[in-house]
């Protein structure tokens, strides 16, 4: 059954050093409507390991150009309407310390939409 466009949702995966993970959720729900009624500040995070290489000419957070780096990192997880998506990323840009933070939008299907 096909879904209306408004139904569906983007799942939004980024990796964040541990420090800077309550200022990033409280960034990106500052920007967001909330996707499930009646809660907000609805995030998924576990601990994960991190690791790059960084290139001349880059300024990295953590890390020396040249060397690779291993870090502990938080991934975490969220869903976000088409309509905040811009917002969000642009939260996460501008709150994330890393240079190039590595952001995965992937678009689902809002489940309840599927058995209204």
């Amino acid at each position: 059954m096909p879904v209306p466009a408004s139904e569906t949702v983007y799942r939004v995966a980024v990796a964040v050093p541990p420090e800077f993970l309550e200022k990033l959720m409280d960034a990106i729900d500052t920007v967001m409507t909330p996707v499930y009624p009646g809660y907000r500040r609805s995030f998924t995070y576990y601990p994960v390991t991190g690791t790059w290489q960084t290139l001349a000419g880059s300024h990295p957070y953590d890390g020396a150009p040249g060397k690779i780096t291993i870090a502990s990192e938080m991934h975490l997880e969220f869903v976000v309407r088409r309509e905040d998506l811009a917002a969000v990323l642009k939260a996460i840009d501008s709150t994330h310390p890393y240079e190039e933070p590595a952001v995965n939008v992937t678009p689902e299907l809002a489940w309840r939409s599927l058995f209204h």
